[in-house]
């Protein structure tokens, strides 16, 4: 394609439309260097089907339903409108609890309620952790750090600064530690990750807002030309995802 067929081209990616927290439209158009642990494998490593369960920012609720976990004993949380819609009409005909999020500061649920909190890539607060889960519980988080995609942040956004700079493991350590829990497993990696079109990381970047803050192809259209002239050089576009574990236990007795 020639450059303004490309231009076209990313318009229409810029547009397509993205439901619950899934990916498939970039099937096969990039690809994520696997991580050194099993978020799953920790979950299933210590959830027992009478354990009530909450995982927080579900999304669409794609991967809590890969758990198996019963429907009865199980709670989700979630921010964005949409999802929460399709929550809604997914999850709780299954009996599943759906409770719409507006400040991770205030999670809607009484102290203590869940003998596991799991949270992949959601926004918490240590002190409501601590409140709702029970004695000896377990909260589980994956982490999306703020050292992530900044490569490619600067390779589009001209002055661009991380949304969330502090977030690293050894602050989150720190802090829950303070609130008297337990670690029993924690581990930082920058994986990579290499889109092999332009319109991927236009579609990616679209979604991504708050690291490519104010992007748009109008607005982007010289730094996407770039990477298109390396993508063509390369034959991939290459950036570094930044990702922490922490498996945490609050104790029977806490102060």
């Amino acid at each position: 394609m020639d450059r303004q067929e490309l231009y076209n081209h990313w318009l229409i990616e810029e547009q397509q439309p993205f439901f619950g927290w899934d990916f498939t439209h970039l099937s096969g158009r990039w690809h994520e260097e696997g991580l050194p642990w099993k978020y799953k494998k920790f979950i299933l490593q210590y959830l027992q089907p009478n354990h009530q369960l909450l995982d927080m920012g579900t999304g669409g609720g794609e991967f809590l339903l890969t758990l198996g976990h019963p429907y009865e004993n199980t709670s989700v949380t979630e921010a964005w409108e949409p999802n929460v819609e399709q929550c809604k009409n997914r999850l709780e005909p299954l009996g599943i609890t759906v409770k719409q999020l507006f400040k991770e500061e205030h999670l809607p649920f009484p102290d203590p309620s869940f003998d596991m909190i799991i949270n992949r890539h959601e926004a918490y607060d240590v002190k409501e952790i601590k409140r709702i889960l029970k004695p000896g519980g377990m909260f589980i988080t994956q982490q999306v750090g703020g050292e992530n995609n900044e490569c490619l942040s600067h390779s589009l956004i001209e002055s661009y600064r991380p949304m969330y700079a502090n977030l690293c493991l050894e602050n989150e350590r720190k802090k829950l530690m303070e609130h008297d829990f337990v670690l029993l497993f924690n581990q930082e990696y920058f994986p990579y990750l290499r889109f092999f079109d332009v319109g991927a990381i236009v579609y990616y970047a679209k979604i991504i807002e708050w690291e490519f803050p104010g992007f748009s192809v109008k607005k982007c259209r010289d730094q996407l030309i770039k990477l298109q002239q390396t993508l063509e050089k390369e034959g991939y576009i290459e950036t570094f995802e930044h990702r922490f574990i922490i498996v945490a236990k609050k104790p029977h007795a806490v102060s």
